[in-house]
C-alpha cells in the first residue's frame, strides 16, 4: 500500500465535508486497492498531495470519482443469469400491463442493453420503462451513446447466445471504423439519472430491481442500507437480482423475500 489507512480516512472524510460525498460505507479492502492504483495511474507521490488536490478542484474530484467507482462489465455477462431470468421472470412480467424495471448501478451501460435485448426478444420492451441509475455521471453517459469496442463482439456474441439469444446479435448494433454502436430502438424507454445507492432514497415501485455486482463493493451496514431501500422500491412480488457473490440471506431483509433461484441469485419478494 502507498499509504496509511489513516491517510486514507482523511481524505474520505474531506470528500464528505467538501462534496457531501459519502464512501463511508465502501468496503475498504476495495477503497484503499482503487485509491492506490489512481495514486499510480496518474503519478500522485502520496495521499496528501491527492487529497489536496481533490480539495481544491471539483474537476479533479470527478475524475477520482470516475475511476474510483467505475466497475467491470460485459454484455451478457454470467450468461447462465440470462438464462433464468427468462425462465423464472419473464413469464411474470409479461402479465403486467405496463412494466417498471430498475437497473442501479448500470455501470457503461452492457448490462443494460443485454436487459433490453432480451426484452425485445420476448416481446414486452415496447410496455416497459427501465430507469437506469449510478453514481458516476461519465458512464451514464456512455451507456447513453451504447458505443463500445467492435474487438468485444466476439465474446458478447458467445454470451448472448449462451444466454437464450434468438436471433443474429449483429442485427442490434451497427459497425464502424472499430466501435459498434447499438440501436437507438433499444434504450427508447429506458431513463438515465445519477443516484448514488449510499445516500438517496427510493424513488418509484418496480416490478424489477437488477443490481449485480456493485454490493460487493459495501460493507455490511450499507449493504443492509441498500437492501431496505430495495425492499422499498419494489412491489409485493417483484424481484431481486443480485451478483453471484451477493446475498441477502444473511440480512434482517432476508425474511421479506423467497428464493426464486439460489444458484443465480434471483429473490421476489413476499406478500
Amino acid at each position: 500500500m502507498l499509504f496509511e489507512k489513516n491517510e486514507a480516512e482523511k481524505l474520505i472524510q474531506v470528500i464528505a465535508g467538501t462534496y457531501g460525498y459519502d464512501l463511508s460505507g465502501y468496503s475498504r479492502a476495495s477503497l484503499y486497492r482503487r485509491i492506490g492504483r489512481f495514486l499510480t495511474n496518474h503519478s500522485i507521490p502520496g495521499i496528501s498531495v491527492l487529497e489536496e488536490k481533490v480539495g481544491q478542484s471539483p474537476a479533479f474530484f470527478e475524475v477520482f470519482l470516475q475511476e474510483l467507482t467505475v466497475n467491470v462489465t460485459e454484455m451478457f455477462r454470467d450468461p447462465s443469469f440470462f438464462v433464468a431470468l427468462r425462465r423464472n421472470v419473464v413469464p411474470m412480467l409479461s402479465t403486467y400491463p405496463y412494466i417498471k424495471i430498475w437497473d442501479a448501478g448500470c455501470s457503461t451501460g452492457e448490462e443494460l442493453y443485454s436487459l433490453t435485448i432480451m426484452l425485445k426478444e420476448e416481446n414486452l420492451l415496447e410496455r416497459t420503462k427501465i430507469y437506469a441509475t449510478d453514481v458516476n455521471q461519465k458512464v451514464l453517459q456512455q451507456a447513453r451513446d451504447g458505443i463500445y469496442p467492435l474487438s468485444s463482439m466476439k465474446e458478447y456474441i458467445r454470451n448472448y447466445h449462451l444466454a437464450g439469444g434468438l436471433h443474429d446479435f449483429a442485427d442490434y448494433y451497427t459497425a464502424r471504423y472499430g466501435y459498434v454502436k447499438f440501436n437507438s430502438d433499444l434504450i427508447k424507454n429506458v431513463v438515465f439519472y445519477p443516484h448514488n445507492l449510499a445516500t438517496d432514497s427510493s424513488f418509484n415501485e418496480f416490478h424489477l430491481v437488477i443490481c449485480r455486482n456493485v454490493l460487493i463493493y459495501f460493507d455490511r451496514p450499507l449493504q443492509e442500507r441498500v437492501y431496505d431501500l430495495f425492499l422499498n422500491s419494489l412491489i409485493n412480488l417483484g424481484y431481486l437480482c443480485l451478483g453471484k457473490k451477493e446475498s441477502i440471506s444473511l440480512s434482517p431483509q432476508a425474511s421479506y423475500f423467497e428464493v426464486a433461484d439460489k444458484v443465480e441469485k434471483i429473490y421476489r419478494k413476499r406478500v
